[in-house]
């Protein structure tokens, strides 16, 4: 039997169906490492969304903790079991509710995780694939990859990939996700203007990367960034939202702000009748070329022959 207070993952999604959603998007800076301060902010930011009558609210990756979170990594990390995620789902009620934290697994590995929660429940889990090493980012260090793209269904229209940061710049697991049946991707970021080097243009990079994404596979982006300093890394904010054509339906500047647009579903299908990238991936392709490399990428020419 299980215990009426288990907070559980649970994959039983609502069964209100919508042509539209209204999605928002709340950036904002957090404290490194103090969950608990960081939980006052977000019930802030819910309390926000709700009165805005949104149907969805996405956060910045590591919202709970800060990029640099992993200082206090003992501390810090969390199950996701945890009241107080259970405190958070509550406080969305209906409202899915996107949150970035340091989860401790199974023989205390611990990963850069987001989860979705909604009415006192965590409803999807993701956790960060892509382990940035390079530039100002450590992340290798610190965390366990995740091993698996997965999706969460809002609805029957709305399906969501959820994917961290680092794990949109591998065009393989964003292909995946589409490939899931997402109708929607969203991207928690944890975005420093010097985290990858002074010749690499972050934010002109991720305006580009989420209006591209839109536009090959007919979806709608969400992509929401930290703002303020940590350590030696300065937030940019930006957080923006994309329709199903690329265009930007509305973007943060540089503070701490909650940013709405309302989603179309019918916007995502003339898009894919237009457009129809999902439909003619050729999966099958795809797996044998892949097999094939795996035998013979990074193996040195004297072993192939």
């Amino acid at each position: 039997m299980i215990p009426p207070n288990t907070f559980l993952l649970t994959r039983h999604a609502p069964m209100i169906n919508r042509k539209k959603l209204n999605l928002g998007a709340a950036q904002f800076a957090s404290e490194i490492g103090d969950v608990d301060a960081n939980l006052d902010r977000h019930l802030h930011w819910i309390a926000k969304g709700r009165e805005a009558g949104l149907d969805m609210l996405v956060m910045p990756e590591l919202s709970l903790t800060g990029h640099y979170g992993p200082e206090k990594l003992l501390t810090a990390a969390m199950s996701r079991k945890d009241p107080r995620l259970r405190q958070l789902a509550e406080a969305a009620g209906p409202m899915a509710l996107t949150v970035g934290f340091i989860e401790e697994g199974p023989a205390a590995q611990f990963y850069n995780s987001a989860a979705i929660l909604q009415n006192g429940k965590l409803v999807h889990l993701h956790r960060k694939v892509n382990l940035p090493n390079y530039g100002k980012l450590e992340e290798g260090k610190h965390y366990a990859s995740g091993r698996f793209v997965e999706t969460w269904a809002m609805d029957e229209h709305w399906r969501a990939g959820l994917l961290i940061c680092a794990d949109v710049w591998n065009p393989a697991l964003t292909h995946l996700a589409f490939l899931h049946g997402s109708t929607m991707l969203i991207c928690p970021v944890s975005s420093g203007i010097e985290a990858v080097g002074v010749e690499f243009d972050n934010p002109g990079g991720w305006v580009l990367t989420c209006r591209f994404y839109a536009m090959i596979y007919g979806a709608p982006v969400i992509m929401v960034n930290r703002t303020g300093t940590e350590r030696d890394l300065s937030f940019w904010g930006g957080s923006c939202i994309v329709d199903p054509f690329g265009r930007i339906l509305a973007q943060a500047g540089q503070g701490e702000e909650l940013v709405s647009a309302v989603l179309d579903y019918d916007e995502i299908r003339r898009a894919r009748q237009l457009l129809p990238t999902v439909r003619d991936s050729n999966i099958a392709l795809v797996h044998n070329e892949t097999s094939r490399l795996l035998g013979t990428l990074g193996v040195p020419d004297f072993v192939r022959d």
